[in-house]
């Protein structure tokens, strides 16, 4: 089975995991929901700075944020982890496949396809 991803949304995930800081922010949700003040104490940088990790979290779909009168409480999503983790596994398996043949290939002794072994001449 062919394996369709959200390539935006795959992408927005990817770029938010990317960051050590951010990977920090969703160790500490890992123990459970917080507010963003709470988060915030615990990085050398301003508030406003780790609010932007956080909109990147969350445009990421790794956080989702619920608000209480004036605390804005954070949690984590772990759906975008699963999706990451499914695109992975078919990254995987594609390669898994591909290599296996071409190591098949090569122990029977058959050599590279001309279209691939030759550039063109111009």
């Amino acid at each position: 089975m062919l394996y369709r991803h959200n390539s935006d949304e795959l992408d927005n995930t990817l770029l938010a995991l990317a960051d050590p800081t951010r990977r920090e922010i969703l160790a500490h949700l890992s123990r459970g929901e917080a507010r963003v003040t709470e988060v915030a104490s615990h990085f050398p940088i301003s508030l406003n700075a780790v609010s932007k990790h956080i909109r990147l979290l969350e445009r990421g779909r790794l956080i989702q944020r619920r608000i209480q009168g004036r605390d804005h409480f954070l949690c984590l999503r772990p759906v975008a982890i699963v999706a990451i983790q499914e695109w992975l596994t078919h990254q995987q398996h594609f390669w898994q496949v591909n290599l296996a043949a071409i190591a098949d290939l090569l122990d029977a002794g058959i050599p590279p396809s001309p279209h691939t072994s030759k550039r063109k001449k111009s």
